[in-house]
C-alpha cells in the first residue's frame, strides 16, 4: 500500500478546550448527538484545509464508528417496545450514517464515494482505526477519489443526547 499524506485534521471536542462546547444543532437530525458530532468534526477538518470556501472535488467520505448512533438505536428499541407508538421516519438508524455523510457532501460539493464502516473495536481517543486508513488508501489507489475525508466517531456511553463523552477525529488524506 502507498502511504497517506494528511492535508488537514480536526477533533471534537477541541483538545485544547477546558470543557467541550455544545455541538451546533444539525437541522433534520433528531434525538441524538451522533450526526451533529460527525458533521461538526468534518466541518472543522474541511475548514482547516479550505477555509470558508466550500470548494468541490472528488473527495470520498469515510465514516468509521464501532458503536454507531447509540441514542437513535435506543429510541428505536423504545418505540418497538411500545407497540402503540409509531416509528418516526428520522429514526431509521440504518440510514443515519449515510444521511449525515450526504449532508456533508452536499454542503461542501464533494463528489467522491460515501462509505460507512464499523470496525470491531473503537480506536483510542483521537485516533482513526487502521482499517479505515487502509480503506482510504484503496479508494485513492483505485482512482475513486483524489482525497478522502476519514471521520472516526464514537458516542458517549450515556443517553447519547448529553455529548460530554462523545468524541470524533477527522483526517483529510491523499496519497503521499
Amino acid at each position: 500500500m502507498t502511504a497517506l499524506r494528511i492535508l488537514a485534521e480536526a477533533a471534537w471536542p477541541d483538545p485544547d478546550a477546558r470543557e467541550p462546547e455544545p455541538l451546533p444543532p444539525l437541522p433534520g437530525f433528531a434525538a441524538s448527538s451522533f450526526n451533529p458530532l460527525v458533521a461538526e468534526t468534518a466541518e472543522r477538518c474541511l475548514r482547516a484545509r479550505r477555509g470558508a470556501d466550500p470548494g468541490s472535488g472528488r473527495t470520498a467520505l469515510l465514516l468509521a464508528s464501532a458503536s454507531g448512533d447509540r441514542a437513535t438505536a435506543r429510541a428505536i428499541d423504545e418505540a418497538a417496545a411500545d407497540t402503540g407508538r409509531r416509528m418516526p421516519p428520522l429514526l431509521f438508524f440504518q440510514s443515519n450514517p449515510n444521511a449525515v455523510l450526504g449532508h456533508i457532501a452536499a454542503r461542501w460539493g464533494l463528489t467522491g464515494p460515501v462509505v460507512a464502516i464499523s470496525p470491531a473495536q473503537a480506536p483510542p481517543p483521537g485516533r482513526v482505526p487502521q482499517d479505515a486508513l487502509d480503506l482510504a488508501e484503496l479508494l485513492l489507489a483505485d482512482g475513486d477519489a483524489e482525497q478522502v475525508l476519514v471521520i472516526a466517531a464514537e458516542q458517549a456511553d450515556g443517553d447519547g443526547r448529553a455529548h460530554g463523552g462523545d468524541r470524533a477525529v477527522a483526517l483529510l488524506v491523499t496519497t503521499a
